[in-house]
């Protein structure tokens, strides 16, 4: 017998957005929800059916979550739909980046009034769209919607007909500095993502999936898929043979090196540092952080993929350093500046700001290294996610030793709210299930790692 024919990535990607946009069209909810994993095309999915919208007549509002993502995809909108005018809707304090206007059928604005007119699409910040008032159209497309509040969705949801909801459900929830413990399990908590309260009062309305990532390499797929999304599991869009990571210099034999060959060989490394309780800015861990960084520019890292088939030098802008908290990515950039001059132009931020972003190479310091106790904010699953799934080769995980010992004697023991779904995998078990594919690719760092004298 025939072997039944199996679709490609590309063949996979193809059908679920003809599905989607299909779906669009016969819609007869308010609203259509799209879960898309890492690398899925989120946003190609909303230029794509922003203009499918605009072009049959239908004024389309596009909002994102932050101004770096509107203005991302104004650009994109502007070069796949020249025949419309997309309009950029900001605060008068916004400075607008200098090439937007450089398009021609780029419109920008402070009023709805100055647009409403004469845009085809208009994008605009969530919190922007929410100071507009008495005006209604028939469709709206929400990119990131699980990093939306669901109050600014209660605030927005008037203006629109339908809505097609696009997120990432393993991504962190909205951020907020103030906590409303009262409000936890509520159907309208107002702290929660507003795919999820959506979802949570309207159970019937239509859900599809983006089902491949072509961002994360073969390597990393099996992995990120099970640990966090296991309710939409995805594969990747390129095979073993598409992505590889080779240096033009050989290692210097320190841990940092082995790290980085271990990882240009299978695409993932866990540097062990001896286990000790530190404090947040652990600065042997820090400077083992950059150390990584430092090798892989010092050794011509040399990647290739579909993008780069013929090879690309690595450069500090293809690297990312990631972190848990603010003050973490505030010491290595202090060390970076004082200490590390190869590295200036590489990316050193938290997982909250590196949301949506991709690299070639990551190097992620763990939210448990050094920790006595792991808090809910440190188990998050999402902050895990995020931090190791931004890369398209390899992921290098600095962390201290007895991070599994240290989740089976410290239970969680946050508040329980009644009442509280998600689509996410647990934290516990999604750090279980990270470390456990680790231990696997584990290089110990010894009694001291690298270390700079400034």
């Amino acid at each position: 017998m025939t072997p039944p024919h199996q679709p490609s990535p590309q063949e996979q990607t193809d059908q679920a957005t003809r599905t989607i946009l299909n779906a669009v069209h016969t819609l007869t909810h308010r609203g259509l929800v799209v879960d898309a994993p890492p690398g899925a095309g989120k946003s190609t999915l909303v230029v794509q059916a922003a203009g499918t919208l605009a072009h049959t007549g239908a004024p389309c509002a596009v909002m994102a979550q932050t101004k770096s993502q509107v203005d991302h995809l104004v650009r994109r909108l502007a070069r796949a739909h020249p025949h419309l005018t997309i309009g950029r809707l900001a605060s008068a304090e916004h400075t607008l980046p200098a090439d937007l206007p450089a398009h021609r059928n780029v419109r920008t604005g402070t009023r709805i009034q100055d647009l409403e007119k004469s845009a085809h699409v208009i994008v605009a910040t969530a919190m922007k769209w929410a100071t507009v008032t008495d005006r209604q159209w028939p469709w709206a497309i929400i990119d990131e919607a699980y990093q939306m509040r669901s109050d600014v969705l209660l605030r927005t949801a008037p203006l629109f007909g339908r809505t097609l909801f696009v997120g990432d459900p393993g991504q962190l929830d909205p951020f907020s500095a103030v906590d409303t413990p009262r409000s936890k399990g509520l159907a309208h908590d107002p702290l929660n993502s507003a795919a999820t309260v959506l979802l949570d009062n309207n159970p019937d309305l239509p859900v599809h999936s983006l089902p491949v990532s072509w961002r994360l390499p073969p390597a990393a797929v099996p992995l990120i898929s099970s640990a966090f999304y296991p309710a939409t599991p995805f594969r990747a869009g390129s095979s073993d043979n598409d992505r590889t990571l080779k240096f033009t210099a050989t290692g210097m034999g320190t841990p940092a090196d082995a790290a980085i060959d271990t990882a240009a060989r299978t695409g993932w490394a866990l540097l062990e540092l001896p286990a000790r309780i530190t404090h947040r800015t652990d600065t042997e861990a820090l400077h083992t952080v950059l150390a990584v960084a430092e090798r892989l520019l010092i050794r011509v890292a040399v990647t290739t993929c579909e993008e780069a088939p013929d090879g690309h030098v690595l450069e500090p802008r293809d690297i990312a350093i990631g972190t848990a908290h603010r003050i973490q990515a505030h010491q290595i950039r202090a060390l970076l500046a004082r200490q590390y001059p190869t590295l200036h132009g590489i990316t050193v931020d938290t997982a909250n700001r590196l949301q949506g972003t991709e690299f070639r190479v990551t190097v992620v310091l763990h939210p448990l290294s050094g920790r006595g106790d792991a808090s809910a904010f440190h188990l998050e699953a999402g902050r895990l996610c995020v931090l190791t799934s931004r890369h398209r080769h390899a992921c290098i995980v600095v962390a201290r030793a007895g991070i599994p010992e240290l989740l089976d004697a410290h239970p969680a023991n946050d508040p329980v709210h009644l009442g509280i779904t998600s689509k996410t995998a647990d934290g516990w078990e999604a750090n279980h299930a990270v470390l456990a594919h680790l231990a696997r690719h584990t290089v110990e760092a010894g009694a001291q790692a690298p270390r700079r004298r400034g």
